[in-house]
C-alpha cells in the first residue's frame, strides 16, 4: 500500500523491494480532492469522543458490575453479553430516525459519537479486570472510610492501566475505521471522517487525479497510519501489569 501510493503509477509490480520512480504526489492530489487535513480532524474528534466516553462510562459500569453488590446485577451483566450479539446495522434504521429526525443532529459531532458513547465490549474488559484485583485492597480501603468513587480513583485505577490502554486501542480502532454510521448521518463533505471522504473520493472525485488508485491508496496510508503508530507505542504495556507489586508485603 505504501509502494503503491508513492509510485507515478501502479502499473507493475507492487512489491518491488526497490521501487522505481517514487513521488509524494499522490498524496498531494487526494489532498487536494478530499482535504486530508480537515477529514483528519474528523476523524479525530469523533475517535476521541468516543474514546472519552467509553473510557469514562465503561470505567463507571465496569467497576459497579465487578465490586458493588445490588439487586439485579447478574441481570444487567446478562444483559451486556446479550447487547452484543446483537449486530450495530439491525439498529441503524431506527438509530438514523432518532439522532438525526428527532435529536436534529445530522452533520454534527454529537449525532456521530452518541450510538458509540457507551462500548459493552469494554465495560466487560473492565468488569474482568476489576474482578482480578485482591478484594483486600478494597476492603481496607472502606475500613479507612473511603467511598466507592475514591476507591476506584485511587486504588482501582492505578492499578487498571493494561485493562484502559487495551480499551483505548480497541476503541480506537473502531470509530477511526467506521464508516456506514458516519456516511449515513453526515451530508456536508466539511464534516465527513477520512473513511467516508475515502468512499467519496473512489465514487465521484477520481477521475479528477492523474493516478486515482495511487492516490486512494495513499489516503488509505494516512487513515492507516495513527492506528499502527499507537499500537506500536503501547504495545509493551499490554502484558505489564501493578496487581502484584500492590500485594508485596
Amino acid at each position: 500500500m505504501i509502494v503503491g501510493s508513492l509510485r507515478k503509477t501502479t502499473t507493475g509490480d507492487l512489491s518491488s523491494a526497490v521501487p522505481s520512480g517514487l513521488t509524494g504526489g499522490s498524496y498531494t492530489a487526494v489532498n487536494g480532492a478530499i482535504s486530508l487535513g480537515r477529514s483528519l480532524l474528523n476523524s479525530g474528534i469523533m475517535t476521541i469522543g468516543v474514546l472519552l466516553c467509553t473510557l469514562v462510562f465503561g470505567v463507571l459500569a465496569g467497576y459497579a458490575l465487578a465490586q458493588l453488590h445490588f439487586r439485579g446485577r447478574g441481570t444487567v451483566f446478562a444483559s451486556l453479553l446479550l447487547v452484543q450479539m446483537v449486530p450495530f446495522q439491525l439498529l441503524t434504521l431506527p438509530l438514523y430516525v432518532l439522532v438525526v429526525r428527532d435529536y436534529g443532529l445530522g452533520d454534527n459531532y454529537i449525532g456521530m459519537i452518541l450510538p458509540f458513547a457507551i462500548n459493552s465490549t469494554a465495560v466487560f474488559l473492565f468488569r474482568q479486570f476489576f474482578l482480578q484485583l485482591p478484594q483486600s485492597l478494597f476492603e481496607a480501603a472502606r475500613l479507612d472510610g473511603a467511598g466507592e468513587l475514591r476507591i476506584l480513583w485511587k486504588v482501582a485505577l492505578p492499578m487498571a492501566r493494561p485493562a484502559v490502554l487495551t480499551a483505548m486501542l480497541l476503541t480506537f480502532i473502531g470509530p477511526w475505521n467506521e464508516f456506514l454510521w458516519p456516511f449515513l448521518v453526515t451530508k456536508d463533505a466539511d464534516m465527513q471522517p477520512l473513511a467516508v471522504s475515502l468512499a467519496s473520493f473512489l465514487s465521484n472525485l477520481q477521475g479528477t487525479v492523474a493516478n486515482p488508485t495511487g492516490a486512494l491508496l495513499a489516503g488509505a496510508c494516512v487513515l492507516a497510519a495513527p492506528a499502527v503508530a499507537l499500537f506500536l507505542l503501547f504495545q509493551r504495556h499490554f502484558t505489564s501489569t501493578d496487581i502484584d507489586s500492590a500485594t508485596k508485603g
